[in-house]
């Protein structure tokens, strides 16, 4: 690989991690709706309530990601809090999709498992992922509280009852940022439960 070529991927780098790192700082501007995401999400934890995810892809990952944050341990040690991704179990998610259609596949399971101070959180980039808005809208209906993480366009924003608006149409931007929040939910739910829930 010549000096050029390498120059030229290390300003890839660089112009990836500046945009990430400034798209993150603009969430500063959400830091109040964040706070109260984190304490809807301890309300219905600390009440034995659960926090239930769900998304598309990345999202998926993400969903699993941070379930696994609330039922092992964020930072500290804690008890195991209850938290379920809609996207792992294959024989719930072809069944339904073979049965019902893939717009169903997580407004199945919220109707299975969700109950009244339940949260939900739908993970959309676009935020046009019809099973997630079908998901959400199901979760409102059933008198859960509807969490949506998205990007700048598209109706989920408009159904959930609180929103992180990541101000971007960039897949990856979107992702990274979303991650992000989620932790600092995590750690801001464990503070909330000060480590006794």
């Amino acid at each position: 690989m010549s000096g050029s070529d390498e120059s030229s991927l290390v300003s890839i780098v660089a112009k990836q991690l500046k945009e990430s790192a400034e798209i993150k700082l603009q969430l500063i501007n959400q830091a109040p709706v964040i706070v109260q995401i984190a304490k809807v999400w301890a309300d219905a934890l600390q009440s034995g309530g659960k926090v239930l995810f769900c998304g598309n892809g990345g999202s998926a990952a993400d969903s699993q990601h941070l379930a696994a944050e609330l039922v092992g341990r964020f930072q500290g040690e804690r008890r195991a809090l209850s938290a379920i991704a809609l996207t792992t179990d294959t024989s719930i998610l072809t069944a339904v999709a073979n049965d019902y259609g893939f717009q169903q596949v997580f407004e199945r399971q919220v109707i299975a498992h969700g109950r009244p101070g339940d949260v939900l959180v739908g993970i959309s980039t676009s935020g046009q992922s019809e099973n997630v808005i079908r998901a959400v809208k199901k979760a409102k209906e059933l008198g859960l509280i509807a969490v949506a993480f998205t990007g700048s366009r598209g109706k989920l924003r408009e159904l959930a009852d609180y929103a992180v608006i990541v101000p971007s149409i960039s897949t990856p931007r979107i992702q990274e940022a979303h991650i992000a929040t989620g932790h600092i939910i995590c750690e801001l739910v464990d503070c909330l439960l000060d480590g006794g829930a």
